[in-house]
């Protein structure tokens, strides 16, 4: 076993003693000693239960004969976050969670993994490390949030959102939107639409490292409970015959999952966060991976902000598994695929079932032929971008527009609530990309009260930083190169005309190549805001939002 390398042999006896400090016997020592990380806390609603789902996994691990060891990882709120400077810590987190499992992880060589986790880059920095580690590992995530109810209809955290804009416009008053902030939000688990926490889930269980129910299983059902026992006595098999996470996530496994990501129309955070954790494996995604596997894979959900629908009616309707039975019969997954359950994808969809059309629809009536994401390029982007195109209005699909610009989302979401953003607009936000805010935020509010103030089908907003999940219109990031690299978003000036095509997969700056020349000769990008302390030293190692907002090798 990996843990004797901590406490079997004559040597190890101060080794032992320490663990007996903290009362572990000598049965216990005996066993497969089991990491099981746990990013419980008291800031973001997706965690505040996941004590209990971590007494299920470690339950689980006890019932198949190994010892469960708790440790603990930090975790940022992008909801709390947004709108402020902490929104530059969030992405930065998710290479500190995945440093903080590999140092625990090495200097404590457990012979297994179950990570607990729920929320927006937790997810992936813990994908990450169990990719790095590859040891026996399952992610078990605490689950979505149940939808809200306001006056008989569903909301969630993007009714608040934009509610702000319509309180801005007059269209709401300031006591509907007292109202939907005490309800929209009615308790744990990650926020119930088709947002970046719950789209990473799903890509979890899509991937292989989650059993089946992992990306859609409400937070506040004993399901949930009974899965995470599952998954610890899970993770014991596969620490007996040695399956790690390599063995699962091949290349192959990552085109399912990218497959289920259109079908269900994702977060455009899925465009960095998978090629980050395929980096981990060894394995580069090209972002034209995504368009390619987009042409062959039709979105058969509109969940919140697309549609109307959340997790727990996903759920309902056939879940994970029942997007993957639909969609197998175009051959764009790979049935042979290994998974943490210890059967293949096929087996593990043999049984599924679609029981609600209207959530999830069949591959002949979709909501579009594409999927739900779709990688643009042009002069603006030469080095691509993203837009969850599954959530623009057809209005916007096609449009060309006047550019307004700001370096930063401050200034913008001012200009947007001051009234000072019109139809037929298109707002330019830099400097907001990983090197430039550094960080990367999420820009989340200016969507948000452009949609809210009714401008969603007739405004787009175009940034070298990123959208959450629960954005919608048209709404375009990561546009690489960003601007503190000298992109050429950084050489667009106030009144430029910017052209959208999005079924076109085009994004382009209306001005010559000469004037562009002549711009990029007398132009020198502002450098990082933050000089000190950990976004000092992210803004130097960080790459671009292109390959997944990786470290430097």
């Amino acid at each position: 076993m990996r843990s004797d390398l901590m406490k079997k042999g004559l040597e190890r006896a101060p080794h032992r003693s320490l663990y007996k400090a903290m009362g572990y016997t000598n049965e216990e020592l005996a066993r497969p000693m089991i990491g099981v990380v746990n990013s419980a806390n008291e800031i973001i609603p997706g965690h505040i239960h996941l004590n209990t789902i971590t007494e299920a996994a470690k339950a689980g691990i006890r019932m198949a004969g190994g010892t469960p060891v708790t440790f603990p990882t930090i975790g940022v709120c992008d909801g709390i976050a947004m709108g402020h400077a902490g929104m530059k810590y969030s992405l930065a987190s998710r290479e500190l969670i995945a440093d903080s499992i590999e140092i625990m992880a090495t200097a404590h060589p457990f012979d297994g993994l179950i990570l607990v986790t729920n929320c927006d880059k937790i997810v992936p920095g813990m994908l990450m490390a169990a990719l790095r580690l590859n040891i026996p590992a399952i992610v078990i995530s605490g689950g979505p949030m149940m939808a809200g109810t306001h006056n008989g209809n569903c909301v969630d955290l993007i009714s608040v959102f934009e509610g702000v804009g319509s309180v801005k416009l007059g269209s709401m008053t300031q006591e509907t939107l007292d109202e939907l902030e005490d309800c929209a939000c009615p308790g744990c688990g990650s926020c119930s639409g088709m947002f970046t926490a719950n789209s990473m889930n799903c890509v979890t269980e899509a991937l292989g490292l989650g059993l089946p129910g992992n990306g859609t299983i409400p937070s506040i059902s004993a399901a949930r409970v009974r899965l995470a026992k599952q998954a610890g006595m899970q993770v014991m098999n596969l620490v007996e015959k040695n399956i790690r996470p390599r063995d699962i996530a091949t290349l192959q496994a990552f085109k399912n999952a990218i497959a289920v990501d259109m079908a269900l129309g994702c977060s455009t955070n899925t465009v960095l966060h998978i090629p980050a954790v395929a980096h981990e494996a060894g394995i580069t995604l090209d972002l034209d991976l995504f368009n390619d596997i987009s042409s062959r894979t039709p979105n058969l959900c509109h969940l919140s902000p697309a549609g109307h629908h959340h997790l727990e009616d996903l759920n309902e309707a056939g879940g994970i598994q029942g997007i993957m039975k639909e969609i197998s019969a175009l051959g764009v997954i790979d049935l042979e695929c290994p998974t943490v359950s210890g059967k293949t994808v096929g087996d593990n969809i043999k049984n599924a079932l679609v029981k609600d059309r209207e959530v999830i629809r069949s591959v002949e009536d979709p909501y579009s032929r594409e999927g739900g994401i779709a990688i643009l390029r042009g002069n603006l982007a030469p080095d691509g971008a993203v837009v969850k195109q599954s959530a623009v209005s057809p209005d916007m699909m096609t449009n060309e527009g006047t550019a307004r610009v700001f370096d930063s989302e401050e200034d913008a979401m001012n200009a947007i609530l001051e009234g000072k953003i019109n139809p037929g607009d298109v707002v330019v936000i830099r400097y907001e990309g990983p090197k430039g805010g550094p960080g990367m935020r999420e820009m989340l509010s200016p969507t948000s009260a452009i949609a809210g103030m009714g401008l969603d089908k007739s405004v787009a907003l175009l940034t070298d930083g990123r959208f959450s999940g629960g954005t919608r219109g048209a709404a375009i990031g990561h546009i690489s190169p960003e601007a503190a690299e000298g992109g050429p978003i950084g050489l667009v000036k106030e009144g430029d005309r910017i052209a959208i095509d999005i079924p076109n997969k085009r994004i382009d700056l209306k001005v010559s190549a000469q004037e562009l020349a002549e711009r990029k000769k007398n132009f020198t990008p502002k450098e990082p805001p933050i000089k000190t302390g950990y976004l000092a030293r992210y803004a130097k190692m960080v790459t671009s939002a292109s390959t997944g907002a990786i470290f430097k090798g």
